[in-house]
């Protein structure tokens, strides 16, 4: 299902005018993973077969080879639209593992609830996932914790998640700290967007951008949202 065919087609814009110098790619080996908006979109018309890792390493493209599966691309804006209905989703042969420090970041428009952000479709118990409209639930081998927003909602947004040495999880939503926060101890696997293991509660909406380090500060955080919110 990962193998990925035949890319017919390979979007490259870059969004210009962004009111930062910051790029995520400023972290060096700090950034695990990033997948760009706009950036490294293999297409089969406008299904996604993949999507580039643009951080140093390059290790993590997401692949979708499966025709049934494959998320939507709108040009326009550099969304990818998932849909649950079919499982659509996207997965990489290399899993990425937190056993410490990690900050994951997405911008998406969600329509659903019950819906993995990012997860892993490989070891069960690990996935970002939005149980409301007003929580997101974090699983590390099966330790989760349930963060609550306050003056939002988990819809057309980008949310900044943080793990100390600590284990303390906490989050941004829209530049907003909340005060929601919880322990999660253990490894947080991940290897797909969209979808838990096995094909399990997949997205619905839009994913626009995703960054992934193994790492956490507050300026780190800082630029993150400054750089999100100009997507």
């Amino acid at each position: 299902m990962l193998a990925l065919k035949q890319a017919l087609s390979l979007v490259s814009t870059k969004k210009t005018g962004t009111v930062t110098s910051w790029s995520p790619s400023d972290e060096g080996s700090n950034l695990i993973a990033w997948y760009k908006n706009k950036v490294g979109i293999s297409l089969n018309g406008s299904e996604v077969l993949g999507w580039l890792d643009s951080s140093d390493s390059g290790l993590h493209t997401m692949e979708q080879g499966d025709p049934d599966e494959r998320p939507v691309y709108n040009a326009a804006t550099g969304s990818l639209t998932f849909d649950s209905s079919v499982s659509s989703h996207l997965q990489t042969a290399i899993q990425m593992s937190f056993s410490g420090e990690f900050t994951v970041a997405f911008k998406m428009n969600a329509t659903g609830t019950n819906n993995t952000i990012i997860g892993d479709n490989t070891s069960s118990n690990e996935y970002f996932k939005i149980t409301s409209a007003t929580n997101l639930r974090v699983k590390t081998d099966a330790q989760l914790g349930n963060l609550t927003v306050v003056d939002n909602t988990l819809t057309d947004v980008y949310v900044v998640v943080t793990r100390d040495a600590s284990n303390l999880v906490r989050f941004t939503v829209d530049g907003a700290l909340q005060a929601s926060s919880a322990t999660v101890t253990g490894t947080s696997d991940i290897d797909a967007i969209g979808i838990r293991a096995v094909d399990n509660n997949s997205f619905d909406g839009e994913i626009f951008e995703v960054q992934i380090y193994n790492t956490q500060n507050g300026t780190l955080t800082s630029n993150i949202n400054t750089y999100l919110a100009n997507i």
